[in-house]
């Protein structure tokens, strides 16, 4: 979540810059216009001209200091008469990226859909024949992980027929790889789900020393577990779902697949969201690509 807040900053940064060089390039060709006609400031002209093309860098600017001030007035002017010009091109450049996002999406679920659904190493709570996969991305260290988990827990414990595959995406901290590693080991034991719940649910820093402790009073063969964290199919499948999150271009924690459907973050009707892709997906006769 963190990661997509940066990237919205750094999106509004560049909405605002392309805005400016829109306006500049209208306020040229307005100016032009206007020195043609003997009427320099003649405003209404803007909402007809098309942009003109900006000077590349290290080219020298074909207008003067006047020529320039005028245009900045130009500028300056017509978005202070029309603040709402900026929220409507922030509103389609949020729409056409989403839809930009949610094309790549396909796409990559379409070429990794055996690695993302059906592969036989990753864990599994709820039904393992079940009709509808939810795969969850996630980090033990992860607030928003957390907060999102009595929804998941809700929906499996509702809804019989959801297969959930967690996937250990441990990339905050050296902790969270710590605990990842030890919930990965409790899998050989068929504690997984239980240690899942003890580690998401804990308050405060997950690592190692906390994730042992939670094992421990689980019932563990801790002797076992110790060996079989550090165990080479152990890092396998950690350093498999990093390359996996690469290749979705997923950049932060919680992501959920409900099929073929993405919910990014834990928004605050995660579980209506979830239940609504699913209701969705069986009405249509299931995943396609699933």
């Amino acid at each position: 979540m963190m990661r997509l807040a940066h990237q919205l900053v750094r999106s509004r940064f560049t909405l605002t810059a392309a805005v400016i060089a829109l306006a500049a390039g209208m306020g040229a060709q307005l100016l032009a216009a206007g020195e043609r006609d003997g009427a320099p400031d003649r405003a209404p002209r803007l909402a007809q001209a098309a942009p003109a093309a900006t000077p590349q860098s290290g080219e020298a600017s074909p207008f003067d200091a006047k020529q320039k001030a005028a245009i900045e007035a130009i500028i300056k002017g017509y978005l202070l008469e029309h603040p709402e010009v900026m929220l409507e091109v922030q509103t389609a450049l949020e729409e056409k990226m989403e839809k930009l996002q949610t094309e790549k999406m396909k796409v990559a679920l379409s070429a990794n859909a055996s690695e993302i659904f059906r592969d036989p190493n990753a864990p599994i709570a709820g039904n393992p024949s079940g009709d509808i996969p939810v795969v969850e991305f996630f980090d033990y260290n992860c607030g928003y992980c957390k907060r999102a988990f009595s929804d998941i827990a809700k929906l499996v414990d509702d809804d019989k027929k959801i297969k959930l595959i967690l996937r250990e995406l441990p990339i905050l901290s050296k902790g969270s790889e710590e605990a990842s590693r030890v919930a990965l080991a409790a899998r050989k034991q068929n504690k997984y789900w239980d240690i899942h719940k003890a580690l998401i649910s804990h308050k405060g820093e997950s690592n190692e020393q906390t994730a042992l402790r939670a094992a421990e009073k689980l019932g563990l063969d801790m002797e076992k577990l110790k060996k079989d964290m550090v165990s080479n199919e152990v890092t396998a499948e950690i350093d498999q779902v990093r390359e996996l999150a690469r290749k979705m271009g997923i950049q932060g924690t919680p992501h959920f697949l409900v099929g073929d459907r993405v919910i990014a973050g834990a928004p605050g009707d995660l579980l209506a969201q979830i239940e609504g892709h699913v209701a969705e997906l069986r009405k249509d006769g299931g995943c396609p690509v699933c």
